[in-house]
């Protein structure tokens, strides 16, 4: 489907790229939260795969103009790493736009990728979401207090992504002591974004980032089955 604007913070409008599935439903939701690179093919390539399992599935654009350019990327970033910024209102904007649709049950989960899967973790602890899948998301560094109250967790990382070392670590322990249900598993051959292929991906092979298919197709298996679990 186009591009199309919904509601944002503070009544202005966000776009945003909308998949839906077949048949007239109603279906459970999924809001899918971009990766550093922002709305890409990538990103609506995972849209369109959860519209295809059955999930009204609606992706934010993150990067708005508010605040301009490269500045808006930057508060982007921050908001992740702080817990704060106007981003996670548009996260719950589209949340609430998602589950007032006709065509949804109004059980809504949360899927992020990179940045996306930081915002994953923190949206689904703030609002109300029925399940998280934080992709190679950053886990923050007192986990149990920022993500008390959060919804059932399938998470997954590459083992060999330096930018998250004991980030998945510092995931299942706050899980575990916060008695949420979760599925945390680190892939030993993955790196960062194994589930995004990326145009120069011989340059960015060895930064640990890239495509990996067995990791993102199991990983994709334990999403949809969670899923399925949590938000039918």
């Amino acid at each position: 489907m186009p591009d199309l604007h919904i509601p944002a913070a503070e009544g202005s409008h966000q776009e945003a790229y909308l998949a839906t599935p077949a048949g007239t439903g109603p279906h459970p939701g999924v809001v899918v939260l971009q990766d550093a690179f922002g709305m890409g093919q990538n990103l609506r390539e995972h849209t369109d795969r959860l519209a295809a399992a059955g999930y009204v599935s609606v992706a934010p654009r993150l990067y708005t103009p508010r605040g301009g350019g490269i500045r808006c990327v930057a508060a982007v970033f921050r908001a992740m790493t702080s817990g704060q910024g106007p981003v996670y209102e548009d996260i719950e904007a589209a949340r609430t736009w998602l589950a007032g649709r006709d065509d949804c049950t109004g059980r809504i989960g949360v899927i992020g990728f990179c940045q996306g899967g930081g915002f994953a973790l923190l949206a689904a602890a703030r609002y109300d979401f029925a399940a998280s899948a934080p992709n190679y998301g950053h886990v923050p560094t007192d986990a149990e207090r920022e993500l008390e109250g959060i919804c059932p967790v399938v998470a997954s990382f590459g083992a060999k992504d330096t930018t998250l070392k004991g980030h998945p670590e510092r995931l299942e322990a706050a899980l575990t002591t916060l008695g949420v249900e979760k599925d945390v598993k680190t892939y030993e051959n993955a790196g960062h974004s194994f589930h995004e292929r990326f145009y120069a991906e011989s340059l960015i092979r060895p930064l640990g980032m890239g495509y990996d298919a067995a990791a993102s197709e199991d990983s994709w298996r334990r999403i949809l089955a969670f899923f399925g679990e949590h938000l039918s």
